[in-house]
């Protein structure tokens, strides 16, 4: 088979990636905290470990918006422009991880139709 420049073959390569999407995956839908998540030998978070923070970032942010949404329509806030800014923060977030999700998505299809 033929080796790339760093010494490991197409079908490792892509068995890694595999992986590594499906642990993310596992871990996100587990709500695993960060601090558990493993670390690569260089001691920096894994992938996995990454975008579990950045779902929950995304979680965090609509979560305050909901919060302000709520109290400027109940009366307990007069801060209108305040709740629009958390709510377009949210929403700018959310399309950010979507787009990441549709990337990885199709990273995934093309490893997979990969003719080996």
């Amino acid at each position: 088979m033929a080796q790339h420049l760093s010494g490991v073959s197409p079908v490792d390569g892509q068995r890694a990636l595999v992986e590594a999407l499906a642990q993310t995956a596992t871990a996100a839908s587990s709500g695993i905290s960060s601090a558990t998540q493993p670390t690569n030998p260089a001691g920096q978070p894994s992938f996995a470990a990454l975008m579990n923070n950045a779902i929950n970032s995304v979680n965090q942010l609509q979560h305050s918006a909901a919060i302000q949404q709520h109290a400027v329509t109940t009366g307990q806030s007069d801060d209108l422009a305040g709740a629009m800014v958390e709510s377009q923060k949210a929403s700018i977030a959310f399309s950010a991880i979507i787009q990441v999700r549709n990337k990885l998505t199709r990273a995934l299809d093309d490893i997979m139709n990969t003719p080996l």
